[in-house]
């Protein structure tokens, strides 16, 4: 998958969360927490046969750095990775990988958390959730049926 801290993640490629681990373990590690998302079957009383994620990569890439780089700055943690898989995703499968390491856990923790809800607000990631009353474009809490 490449080296790199932060990275869009191409179906039908997944994750390396070994590989993960070890971009972000040094011997002051104390401590790592692995955040993994994944497509669940159920939202809203609907079921849901597939996400299908799309990016404007380079902005995504673009924020992903700026989110990690600011949670190096805010959090007292060693190091941080975020991968965001896209494409047609299935019931199952993962989604969103965040691993950070930290000498200390509630450290790790913290930063952990804050890093996915700033995913989740910031990067130009989209998410059409397929189920079996429709499609429907996911904006935070919001659901926006797709028209065709």
């Amino acid at each position: 998958m490449g080296k790199s801290k932060v990275s869009l993640v191409k179906k039908p490629e997944d994750f390396n969360i070994e590989e993960a681990i070890a971009l972000v373990s040094s011997s002051s590690t104390g401590g790592i927490v692995i955040f993994l998302g994944k497509v669940r079957d159920e939202n809203l009383g609907r079921k849901v046969e597939k996400l299908i994620y799309e990016a404007y990569d380079e902005m995504a890439i673009k924020e992903m750095e700026r989110i990690r780089n600011e949670a190096l700055d805010r959090f007292p943690i060693v190091d941080a990775l975020i991968w965001h898989r896209i494409g047609e995703l299935e019931v199952g499968e993962n989604t969103i990988l965040v691993v950070v390491s930290a000498k200390h856990r509630r450290e790790a923790f913290e930063a952990c958390a804050w890093i996915v809800d700033e995913v989740k607000k910031r990067v130009p990631v989209w998410k059409r959730e397929v189920t079996d009353e429709g499609e429907f474009w996911i904006e935070g809490d919001r659901h926006v049926p797709v028209k065709r």
